[in-house]
């Protein structure tokens, strides 16, 4: 009779030291996986995260109204409402970038002048773009960017189009998918599911509610600027800041740019310049790091880092919609972490003090 062989206790004790070393590993390699199927099926995703959204948004309201009116009924009032608002918005963005491209086509001239003037300057000093301008803008590309803005525009309507069928299909399922998830035999599961998406609607709502407030307070405070400051397409400016203002970073700083190039060329003074740029980012600065904090409260707290790098991270992902709903995706994801003590802690790590507040039930 042989005597089993006994593994060496050396062995056996290096075993775990060597599941922990490959755990890091596979972090890595499904967290590669998971932001490359996020990439690459952004057509697919994209239109599922923004339906999400707007389902969070306007569900209230058709909760209230399919108590008192039939349910198909109130479905219709709301995608009414929600495709208003879409066309407003866009209608109204649409209106003032073509305004101030009209107005460019207009005043080219001023603006050769000016690029001459540059040019000049940068070539007395070493630094040739007269070349670099004709290898790489001329007229085909100027073709190819109009056939891209086109295709853009295309794009953009089907994108938004896709998203109203999402809509429509997830207001028609939101009740019973509440069934199916409080009939889930892990209750722990079935309760972070709950609790987290119930919290993660609210915050939604907050947080596109202080964007408006603070997109139409900059809207205001840039149109006054413009208009006292003698500065031409004073409203156009306005409603440009209010627009760009719902894409955190990225939109403020693109309309601080406009109205400066546009004010140099205007003034032809970078002294005029300059004060407007000045003045544009007081009003960015005061509004959007003194009063939104304030107003926003703890509900909404997230490290400046974590929201730059949610900016940057999704625009890279899904483009410009990506840039929108970047911050809300990353509202949501520390909504759910908060609602287990697993995770709690990297929540409260990444600026969602008031966290624990959103958990309800025992962990």
């Amino acid at each position: 009779m042989t005597r089993p062989t006994v593994e060496p206790i050396s062995s056996v004790r290096s075993r775990p030291r060597g599941d922990a070393g490959l755990r890091p590993a596979v972090v890595v390699m499904a967290t590669i996986a998971i932001f490359s199927a996020l990439y690459f099926a952004s057509a697919v995703l994209a239109p599922v995260a923004g339906a999400l959204f707007v389902i969070a948004i306007v569900w209230p309201v058709q909760s209230r109204l399919q108590a008192r009116i039939p349910k198909l009924i109130a479905l219709a009032l709301v995608v009414l409402a929600v495709v208003v608002v879409f066309i407003a918005f866009g209608s109204l963005v649409a209106w003032s970038f073509g305004r101030v491209g009209r107005w460019l086509v207009a005043d080219a001239e001023r603006f050769q002048q000016l690029y001459g003037q540059a040019a000049a300057w940068l070539e007395a000093h070493g630094i040739g773009v007269a070349a670099l301008w004709a290898e790489h803008f001329n007229v085909r590309w100027l073709v190819r960017a109009a056939q891209g803005i086109a295709g853009r525009i295309n794009t953009t309507i089907g994108f938004w189009l896709v998203v109203l069928v999402y809509v429509i299909l997830g207001l028609l399922e939101v009740d019973a998918a509440r069934q199916r998830i409080q009939t889930m035999e892990n209750r722990e599961v079935a309760r972070v599911l709950l609790d987290g998406s119930l919290a993660s609607a609210a915050k939604f709502r907050r947080y596109l509610l202080i964007r408006t407030q603070m997109s139409v307070a900059t809207g205001l405070l840039v149109w006054a600027l413009a208009s006292l400051s003698g500065l031409q397409l004073a409203l156009e400016w306005g409603v440009i800041a209010f627009a760009l203002n719902y894409i955190p970073f990225i939109g403020p700083f693109i309309a601080t740019l406009f109205p400066t190039l546009f004010a140099l060329a205007q003034f032809a003074s970078w002294q005029a310049a300059l004060a407007v740029f000045a003045c544009l980012n007081v009003i960015q600065f005061v509004v959007g790091s003194y009063i939104e904090p304030r107003v926003a409260g703890s509900a909404l707290a997230i490290s400046p880092f974590l929201v730059l790098f949610a900016v940057f991270l999704w625009t890279f992902l899904w483009g410009l919609f990506g840039a929108f709903i970047g911050v809300p995706i990353t509202i949501a994801l520390l909504t759910f972490c908060a609602q287990h003590l697993s995770t709690r802690w990297l929540a409260d790590l990444l600026g969602a003090s008031n966290a624990a507040l959103a958990i309800k039930g025992p962990c």
